[in-house]
């Protein structure tokens, strides 16, 4: 079912086979809906098939397939684990790919060590062909970067420290 704060009733299996939808289309179909209702963010869940969709800087975000998670380095996961309880760490909103610079070959957005104020371009994570520039959560001096220019990151991954 598909749940957005109640209840409507659509099957999106059944969606996708009367109509032979893709999950190109579908996603297409979920962010159209979601214009149309005003709402911020849609979330469904079938079977392996898991799409989140939301409006952020014009944004459409969807998360792959449950059964295909990819998994973070055995050393990256104690230190994410200890980091993510920090109000100071940035983590990914989207599943994507990381880029520090705004195009191949420029200056980097930020580095350690820069002042950053709330709202400034940290880096991009490319989803879908949607480069989505991800903000400063709140004003400070980057202390960590813990993501690597074109590295692939998930949803929720710890990319930079803020202090």
């Amino acid at each position: 079912m598909l749940n957005i704060g109640f209840d409507v009733g659509v099957d999106v299996s059944i969606m996708a086979e009367k109509k032979k939808l893709s999950h190109k289309q579908i996603i297409r179909d979920l962010a159209e809906l979601l214009e149309e209702t005003g709402l911020s963010e849609i979330e469904i869940e079938q079977k392996d098939l898991r799409v989140r969709v939301c409006k952020a800087q014009a944004t459409v975000a969807a998360v792959a397939p449950v059964q295909q998670a990819i998994a973070a380095p055995p050393l990256a996961a104690p230190l994410a684990a200890a980091k993510s309880s920090s109000e100071g760490v940035l983590t990914s909103p989207m599943v994507g790919t990381a880029y520090r610079a705004p195009e191949p070959g420029a200056a980097l957005f930020v580095d350690v060590g820069t002042k950053v104020t709330q709202g400034q371009t940290l880096l991009i994570v490319e989803a879908m062909k949607t480069m989505n520039h991800i903000p400063a959560h709140k004003t400070g001096t980057v202390t960590e970067i813990m993501v690597e220019d074109g590295s692939p990151v998930e949803f929720g991954e710890p990319l930079m420290v803020i202090e």
